[in-house]
């Protein structure tokens, strides 16, 4: 019997493949970075969670976070556009409008009364309170 399996290239593996050429030659050209993700760091220690998610260019009113037990999600809208001074002829305008947005789960269940966020910078700030955990109760038989 043949054995065969299916090959799906990433859409930048043309890039990679032409990664090094010399420049004289003709190639393609390049992508403007994909606005669907932004980096995070995500962090612990006894009492909470905290979140640094680098979101350059977004305003604060774009941004939009919920919290359902231990499920974080965070998302925006992106509307980046490069305008021309007067006087100035356009050679080349690259724009783009998506959806920016990332999850995640917790190893805790989140206190979304305590909950804090703060963007500044193009940096989102997230502390996020652990739930006291209810204590064990044991149940008699009878």
């Amino acid at each position: 019997m043949l054995n065969t399996s299916s090959f799906y290239p990433s859409p930048d593996a043309l890039d990679n493949l032409f990664r090094g050429v010399p420049v004289w030659l003709p190639t393609h050209e390049r992508r403007e970075s994909n606005p669907a993700e932004f980096v995070m760091d995500v962090s612990e220690n006894e009492r909470e969670y905290l979140v640094r998610a680098e979101m350059p260019g977004l305003k604060k009113e774009e941004i939009s976070i919920t919290i359902d037990g231990n499920e974080v999600s965070i998302s925006a809208e992106a509307k980046r556009e490069k305008d021309a001074g007067s006087g100035d002829v356009v050679i080349r305008s690259e724009r783009y409008f998506g959806k920016l947005q990332r999850a995640f789960t917790l190893g805790h269940e989140v206190d979304q009364t305590n909950a804090l966020a703060k963007y500044t910078d193009g940096v989102l700030q997230l502390t996020l309170p652990k739930k006291a955990a209810a204590a064990l109760k044991k149940l008699p038989v009878h």
